[in-house]
């Protein structure tokens, strides 16, 4: 019998995944730092909720300091801001030909990389919507896409193998050879969402209101100027055509891919953003500077400017430190920028 899988993290993402492997019968043990989680998943099971589906399972559960082993799948599903620091502490437990596949937001893989190599190193693009709602319960909103895929653009067995564990969750996930491109295509939609937590109003409802167009606009353009120039092909998904942000692309088909956003989110019971979430609800710092400032810092790299993508983090700090509300004036910065 092979070992179980190690998820570090299990709150939206680590958590729901983990859930559906552990009702398959596939053995995963979760390791998270709020004890009251761990407990609850660990006794009463973790219960995922919502429309998609709903039940309940018992999944073995650890704090940090309890691991002990080795193991050689484990799967990264903390906040982008924790990478480092997770990356770290799960080393020890990472076996020499064992790898780390980042089921996270961002361009986690560079950091996990540095730290264990690329050998050991596997990337995953998560587009499905999910909540922690408090301790043993996540809500899962909609089904989104699910890609996997080796950061050098290769496909080896393993590969193969984790892409077939992940159809166990969705049926529909891909096995691609350019990882890059999914990630790089995600970070144009991901400043989006930043920029709907700036507000109040639902994903929906910021996407489809045509006042706001410029903001998706710019924020996408910046940053697919700067995947081009790092010479990655950004990949679609869910309906956002990254492409469409270029610089020789005409405004409709960016209205176009914009209404097929609202569209998409229009029928998920995740209304608002983990962003949104994380400032209105769990009052706590957002993933902006690991997973979009460095999009400003790599840009720069490649000569590109992004002044929208800096006045978006300073905006989402401004809100993080208490020097400004979520807020349709809030908004209204970034979109002057934008205009």
């Amino acid at each position: 019998m092979a070992e179980p899988i190690l998820i570090w993290g299990a709150g939206a993402i680590g958590g729901t995944i983990a859930a559906y492997w552990a009702r398959a019968g596939i053995d995963v043990i979760l390791v998270d730092i709020v004890k009251e989680h761990v407990t609850a998943c660990r006794t009463s099971g973790l219960k995922i909720t919502g429309p998609v589906e709903e039940f309940e399972v018992v999944i073995p559960a650890l704090t940090p300091d309890q691991v002990e082993g080795v193991f050689g799948r484990i799967v990264l599903a903390v906040k982008a801001q924790h990478t480092a620091e997770a990356t770290t502490c799960l080393k020890p437990y990472l076996a020499e030909d064992g790898f780390v596949l980042s089921a996270q937001n961002g361009l986690n893989e560079l950091e996990i990389s540095d730290q264990v190599g690329t050998r050991r190193t596997m990337g995953a693009f998560i587009n499905f919507g999910a909540d922690w709602h408090g301790p043993g319960e996540i809500m899962f909103g909609n089904r989104g896409a699910v890609v996997v895929g080796e950061i050098d653009g290769s496909t080896q067995d393993r590969t193969q193998a984790m892409c077939d564990l992940l159809r166990v969750f969705d049926p529909d996930a891909i096995l691609t050879e350019n990882i890059w491109g999914y990630l790089w295509g995600k970070l144009g939609y991901g400043a989006m969402l930043f920029a709907t937590a700036t507000n109040n109003d639902s994903m929906t409802r910021n996407f489809a209101d045509p006042a706001r167009f410029p903001v998706w606009r710019t924020l996408g353009a910046e940053v697919i100027s700067a995947t081009l120039a790092r010479d990655v092909e950004p990949v679609g998904f869910n309906g956002f055509e990254p492409i469409c942000f270029a610089a020789d692309a005409d405004k409709a088909m960016v209205a176009k891919s914009i209404a097929d956003l609202a569209e998409f989110n229009r029928h998920s019971a995740k209304t608002h953003s983990g962003i949104w979430r994380d400032l209105a609800i769990r009052k706590r710092r957002t993933e902006v500077d690991a997973q979009i400032a460095i999009i400003a810092d790599l840009a720069e790299e490649a000569n590109v400017e992004t002044p929208a993508i800096r006045r978006l983090v300073a905006l989402i700090h401004d809100i993080e430190d208490g020097r400004r509300e979520q807020s349709m004036e809030t908004f209204g910065e970034l979109l002057r920028v934008c205009e």
